[in-house]
């Protein structure tokens, strides 16, 4: 059994990350660790966890948990792998976006080429087992052909549109983008906060594959709502991926197949899908521990795959252009998009 650590519990999501614990079959849950003691000893009476640090250092060195889960900020995660290389860690699961902009995606780029610590980015949604077996309809071929791919999501671009990629790449794994073009609004999600989860309110952007599909994607309040009476912002991630024998949609409360005419569709309970996915997402990246070839579906480097198409959305914005992909995004886009958007208010 791996001994699997939290670092960063005092906001709502690591409730999740421990309760998904109940379900995971092959580690368990030996120590926690977050700057504020109030918080660390309320988490750990909270999921029964004895071991509890206001340094994760310490914890890393006197526990040496095989997997941890990385928690903060996104500009402090660089920080966090490194330290988890250096005390031998084999694993770590980080929460999203895993960047801010251009100058941390380069330095994490730069680090995850050398890396012997094997990171995984939580987008539990590609483990939810809903979206699996959808997965597996388009990946078996059962669709036809892939032809076109929408999403969207109802908040913005680094709260839930890394989501939206993660889950285009999961639906069209073989894709390679090539180029995209993009557009922005809306100055309000880069105001400065804690969580340092800028983005420009709204987004939208179509992205091109080498084979020649197309995905287009929208995220924020311009984005379809999935449940029209709910005015919660956090609902709304969906996806539809169209073959040329028919299509899959899968939203955060439903979802629909429809093949040579024949149409089936239901519903399920998010937050029900939503800890087996924590849990199968934390029990394939401890598979992956044991196991070289077991590559993690939502390893660094596709998510820095899809942050670079994110960095490219920004950037189109900013210079009116399609950007070819991959690219070397320049410096400072959050503050160049503050100054851009917040001009129009």
């Amino acid at each position: 059994m791996y001994k699997c650590a939290i670092i960063g519990v005092s906001g709502g999501r690591a409730a999740g990350l421990a309760a998904a614990y109940a379900h995971v079959q092959k580690g368990r849950l030996v120590a926690v660790s977050t700057r504020t003691e109030e918080n660390l000893h309320a988490f750990g009476e909270r999921f029964d966890v004895a071991a509890r640090y206001t340094d994760y250092r310490q914890m890393l060195a006197r526990e040496k948990p095989d997997l941890v889960h990385v928690n903060t900020p996104p500009d402090v995660r660089l920080e966090v792998f490194a330290a988890a290389e250096e005390a031998g860690v084999p694993a770590v699961l980080v929460e999203k976006p895993v960047a801010i902009q251009g100058e941390d995606w380069r330095a994490m780029r730069d680090f995850a080429a050398g890396a012997k610590v094997k990171i995984a980015v939580n987008h539990q949604l590609h483990f939810h087992p809903r979206r699996q077996r959808l997965q597996d309809i388009v990946h078996d071929g059962k669709i036809g052909a892939v032809q076109f791919i929408e999403a969207s999501c109802g908040m913005n671009l680094a709260y839930q549109g890394t989501h939206t990629l993660q889950a285009i790449n999961g639906f069209y794994p073989k894709g390679e983008p090539v180029r995209v073009l993009g557009q922005v609004a809306g100055a309000d999600g880069l105001i400065d906060t804690p969580r340092k989860h800028f983005a420009p309110d709204q987004s939208m952007a179509s992205i091109e594959y080498a084979d020649g599909l197309r995905a287009h994607f929208v995220s924020g309040p311009f984005a379809q709502r999935v449940l029209p009476d709910d005015e919660r912002t956090n609902v709304h991630k969906r996806i539809a991926v169209y073959g040329t024998r028919g299509y899959v949609h899968w939203t955060m409360w439903s979802w629909e197949v429809g093949i040579d005419g024949q149409v089936e569709r239901g519903k399920h309970a998010y937050p029900d899908e939503d800890i087996l996915g924590q849990a199968a997402m934390t029990d394939a990246l401890l598979d992956w521990i044991g196991d070289d070839s077991a590559l993690h579906p939502l390893q660094l480097q596709l998510a820095l795959r899809d942050f670079n198409i994110l960095l490219g959305v920004y950037t189109s914005a900013l210079e009116h252009r399609p950007i070819e992909l991959p690219f070397t995004p320049g410096d400072d886009l959050i503050g160049r998009l503050r100054a851009t958007l917040s001009q129009r208010r």
